[in-house]
């Protein structure tokens, strides 16, 4: 079985992949803001430092709920703070819309890192745009989220499915499927279960586990 050191080194390495790209950007903006002259070719830069910085600031945020334990496991999380934290991610993307479907005014915290680590899979699978779809319930003690992307060509990597399924050997385990290994670890804690289906027009991820007050 993966250690939860390994697995943490696993987490470190994707959040450390997807900041790459921002702050590279950001590295290049102020190399470039420095030999630069011409008035409007500096606010240009300026312009994308700013993009770039605030790209990386979503996507600390989302790592540090996605990923972290941030307040501990406990807890419940207004519904607006994942919202708004995938709203961020998807208007970095003109090509893919997000649809909100979630009727819970607040989630708990185990609810709320599967739903963003779904639904980052999802957002991941819609290299060519599409739409992303979030939806949660809580009805007879047991939290409903699903997951369902939608666009031409989805790209879903079968090893990220195999993690979900727990059908990945832990030496087969990368950065890229250790957020899939993670979620069926911690659904399945919480005596839940999660689930995927593909086909070439749609990804749909879903997961139960119980609600608050049924968590040991």
């Amino acid at each position: 079985m993966t250690s939860s050191l390994d697995l943490a080194a696993l987490l470190c390495s994707r959040l450390c992949h997807d900041l790459l790209s921002p702050v590279g950007a950001l590295n290049n903006g102020l190399e470039l803001l420095a030999d630069e002259k011409d008035p409007d070719m500096r606010q240009r830069c300026l312009e994308l430092l700013e993009q770039s910085a605030r790209i990386s600031a979503d996507k600390l945020k989302f790592f540090r709920l996605a990923f972290g334990a941030a307040g501990g496991f406990g807890e419940m999380v207004p519904s607006e703070e994942p919202r708004q934290l995938l709203a961020s991610l998807v208007a970095a993307n003109d090509r893919v819309e997000l649809e909100w479907a979630v009727s819970e005014p607040k989630l708990s915290k185990p609810a709320v890192k599967v739903m963003l680590n779904l639904a980052a899979m999802g957002l991941d699978a819609l290299v060519r745009g599409g739409v992303l779809s979030v939806g949660a319930e809580t009805t007879k003690g047991m939290t409903e989220i699903a997951i369902r992307a939608a666009g031409n060509r989805i790209a879903f990597d079968t090893a990220i499915g195999d993690a979900l399924e727990g059908k990945l050997a832990d030496d087969e385990l990368s950065g890229r499927t250790a957020p899939a290994h993670m979620i069926r670890l911690l659904v399945e804690e919480k005596g839940g279960k999660v689930q995927y289906a593909k086909s070439d027009e749609a990804l749909v991820m879903g997961a139960m586990l119980p609600a608050p007050e049924l968590i040991g």
